[in-house]
């Protein structure tokens, strides 16, 4: 939730500030382009050493991250560039914590045959507090100011400190390998190629995550320019994605074996250019709300049943490198954050979001004609390109 609040501050008061689009789309892409560029390697270091530990580490950073946002922004000393500069710092330390926190999802299911509900059940929290979280921020912003969202953000890390030491899994024992780091980078990029399941998903997500996403980015342009609402019509809109993406993880999480989980992906990509589409010729809240919400349902569905696939085919001792490689596919959203609103400066938010639309059912249809008959989803028994 703290994460969220501060995701939809950060968006309403880069905006207020400039009131350019562009300016928004940077936040987004400052915040994430460091995954896409470094979580490659970081996945070499959670191979080697010990996931919990690094996100452990890396909430403590975030922590001091967001209590220096509330900092600035209650002070009136925030600018433009120095939220663009932060949201750079937190995504430096995302491009570590996110593989590490992927790479955990196997060792607390603690059994392969529990391990998709166990992903649907962290879709099912992670997208509850998506709907709360800008909802609450909406409210928090108009009432007080965004800063107050980033101090509450900072506070809430404390009881996310408090869970991660009730956390007991057996430790992992750290890996000291001989080969230089680059070269199990190497490996690890080499077994995904040619593991045709890993590959096929790691070509689609980056697609959803280039364009999938980004009316959440352009949100802001909607509300004031279009929907001529406020920082509460801004939470609402962005807590009916999340209610489409709660959707998605309780249909996922009903499922009870990783078999059909490519026609999942198909299905989802379809649904996210549906929602954006009709959203496009959305004139009003009234009806951009359901087009959120399928959206939402839609890019969650994808990415969801994409995280079980890959992490029903890996093998373990490549895990943190496949799941960085999950990691830096979707971290292509600031790219399309960045491109987004470049784009709906010179043309508007409509027609972006329209093209976003295309893209997405294109990809569905190449996907779903791609799709190969059933493979086994034990790696060793997958078909080798």
């Amino acid at each position: 939730m703290g994460n969220w609040m501060t995701t939809t501050a950060a968006l309403w008061l880069v905006y207020q500030i400039s009131g350019n689009p562009l300016h928004v789309g940077l936040v987004g892409f400052a915040n994430q382009v460091p995954v896409l560029l470094l979580a490659p390697f970081a996945g070499v270091l959670i191979d080697r050493w010990d996931a919990l530990s690094i996100v452990r580490l890396t909430q403590v950073l975030s922590m001091f991250q967001s209590a220096t946002l509330a900092l600035l922004t209650l002070t009136g000393h925030m600018t433009v560039p120095l939220l663009i500069s932060l949201c750079l710092v937190q995504g430096l330390i995302n491009a570590l914590d996110w593989p590490a926190r992927q790479a955990l999802t196997y060792p607390l299911a603690g059994d392969r045959s529990l391990l998709e509900n166990v992903i649907a059940l962290n879709s099912i929290t992670f997208n509850l507090a998506r709907l709360v979280g800008p909802a609450v921020a909406g409210f928090v912003i108009a009432a007080t100011s965004p800063g107050i969202c980033f101090a509450l953000d900072a506070l809430s890390y404390v009881a996310v400190l408090i869970a991660l030491a009730g956390v007991k899994i057996p430790p992992r024992e750290a890996v000291r390998r001989l080969a230089h780091p680059l070269a199990d980078l190497r490996e690890g990029v080499r077994y995904a190629a040619r593991h045709s399941t890993i590959r096929r998903v790691l070509l689609m997500v980056p697609v959803i995550s280039l364009v999938g996403f980004t009316h959440t980015i352009l949100a802001p342009v909607f509300v004031e320019k279009i929907y001529h609402g406020d920082a509460r019509t801004l939470g609402l809109l962005l807590s009916a994605t999340g209610i489409g993406a709660l959707v998605s993880g309780l249909l996922l999480s009903l499922r009870v074996s990783p078999s059909g989980l490519d026609r999942m992906i198909v299905m989802g990509a379809a649904f996210n250019g549906i929602g954006l589409a009709a959203m496009s010729f959305a004139s009003s809240f009234g009806w951009a709300a359901p087009c959120f919400a399928v959206a939402g349902a839609g890019g969650v569905l994808v990415m969801a049943s994409s995280n079980t696939l890959l992490q029903s085919s890996v093998d373990h001792d490549k895990r943190g490198r496949v799941m960085s490689l999950f990691s830096t596919a979707q971290s292509l959203f600031p790219i399309g954050s960045l491109l987004a609103g470049a784009v709906a400066a010179a043309f508007g938010a409509p027609l972006t979001i329209a093209g976003c639309a295309v893209v997405c059912l294109v990809a569905a249809f190449v996907f779903g004609r791609g799709s190969p008959a059933r493979e086994a989803l034990h790696p060793r028994s997958v078909a080798r390109a």
